[in-house]
């Protein structure tokens, strides 16, 4: 048969994580690839009185199609625990944080159009925009969050600004408040709609995140959450929370893809959260990933190079480096998994003019010990690729060898 594929698809591409992963199933590899929350965090006693309780007596509707719309009791609780004032109508439940970005993206997007993006910012939001056939524009970015100036250069046009304010996959940034409120008010200014993707909000280690972008002007923003974070992944739960103009296309959307979530899925979370679980299970999983965070950086201080550089997240599930001049991550990482170590490289979180020499590092689904050991095999990756440097003595000689030359 001659299967004549669409142009979209010729534009679609696998995952660099999820084909990394395949990479990590290997006996004894540490990976420090995945943005995989740590199991350990899962409430399974929780979900299985809820799911037993659920079966009894509810059990013919949970296992029953359902609402495109979402459980409507989950969608209150949405609404409710959200800083701001949200209307239980604009929540739409989603099969994990991830089909918000597609239902936007197919909402939104036309071929050619403007979609701009941090520098760099998440894999799967990529993923998601690209077989729409956008024109996908980087906005400069530094520690604390997008440059503004960059950001009105490019904002013509364009359909949205998509963007990641709390423990940024994969930099592990936070937006800074004044960078926030002035962000907001430019976008307000240039009628620049955003969309804000909101996974780790939940998970600080110190002190919260300032307040949400959509908190400041939810008639211009599209805001994205997920119980993968702090409840289970395996749910493929999340939610989106959209102007009430937006709301009705991107509920069709929905109902085209997939109908609806889980019904059963959101019958348990809802069942799970009802008593307020999440404000006592939440702190364990910060505490949990603060102390494997310090961990790395611990590690890391000790073994790297001095000129191997970091951040210092605080909160989420990552960490980003950059390399010595003269590597590259893509390059590094084959002796990394020859030494028993796995990480991503950064330039998969590029929509354009890659930086080589990054590299995202997950502390979370890793044991202290196991910390200690990989960053440590990482570091002698490091060292045994670098390029080669003559020794003093050597460039001395050169140095001498030159300056005869030139006499």
């Amino acid at each position: 048969m001659n299967w004549q594929m669409a142009a979209r698809a010729q534009k679609m591409n696998p995952s660099v994580i999820r084909e990394i992963l395949k990479v990590t199933e290997k006996p004894g590899i540490i990976s420090f690839a995945g943005g995989l929350p740590s199991p350990k965090t899962f409430p399974i006693a929780a979900f299985a009185e809820a799911c037993a309780k659920v079966l009894r007596e509810d059990g013919q509707a949970a296992l029953q199609y359902a609402a495109s719309e979402g459980f409507a009791p989950l969608r209150e609780m949405v609404a409710d625990m959200l800083p701001w004032q949200v209307d239980p109508a604009q929540v739409l439940i989603t099969t994990g944080s991830q089909q918000g970005l597609d239902l936007v993206a197919k909402i939104l997007i036309d071929a050619g159009s403007r979609v701009l993006v941090e520098t760099p910012t998440y894999l799967g939001a990529l993923q998601a925009f690209t077989p729409m056939e956008p024109d996908i524009i980087s906005v400069a970015c530094d520690d604390e969050g997008a440059d503004l100036a960059d950001l009105t250069g490019k904002a013509s046009g364009a359909r949205f600004f998509y963007v990641l304010p709390n423990f940024q996959n994969p930099t592990g940034r936070t937006m800074s408040e004044a960078r926030r409120a002035a962000l907001s008010d430019q976008a307000a200014c240039l009628g620049l709609p955003i969309v804000e993707d909101n996974p780790y909000g939940d998970l600080w280690f110190d002190t919260p995140p300032p307040l949400p972008l959509t908190a400041r002007n939810p008639d211009g923003c599209v805001y994205l959450g997920s119980f993968s974070k702090v409840l289970a992944p395996g749910l493929r739960l999340g939610f989106l929370v959209a102007p009430k103009a937006l709301y009705p296309k991107l509920l069709q959307a929905k109902q085209a893809a997939d109908l609806h979530s889980p019904g059963f899925n959101q019958r348990m979370v809802a069942e799970v959260m009802k008593d307020g679980f999440l404000a006592h299970h939440v702190p364990t999983i910060r505490a949990l990933y603060k102390s494997q965070r310090d961990a790395m950086l611990v590690a890391l201080a000790r073994e790297m190079p001095e000129d191997v550089h970091w951040n210092k997240p605080a909160g989420g599930m990552f960490l980003w480096a950059r390399l010595p001049e003269g590597m590259r991550a893509v390059e590094l990482l084959p002796r990394a998994v020859e030494k028993n170590v796995a990480f991503v490289p950064g330039a998969a979180f590029y929509a354009d003019q890659a930086d080589e020499r990054s590299l995202r590092l997950s502390f979370v689904t890793a044991s202290v010990q196991q910390i200690n050991t990989g960053v440590a095999a990482l570091a002698a990756a490091i060292r045994e690729s670098r390029p080669s440097r003559a020794s003093p003595a050597q460039e001395q000689d050169e140095r001498n060898a030159a300056t005869v030359g030139a006499k």
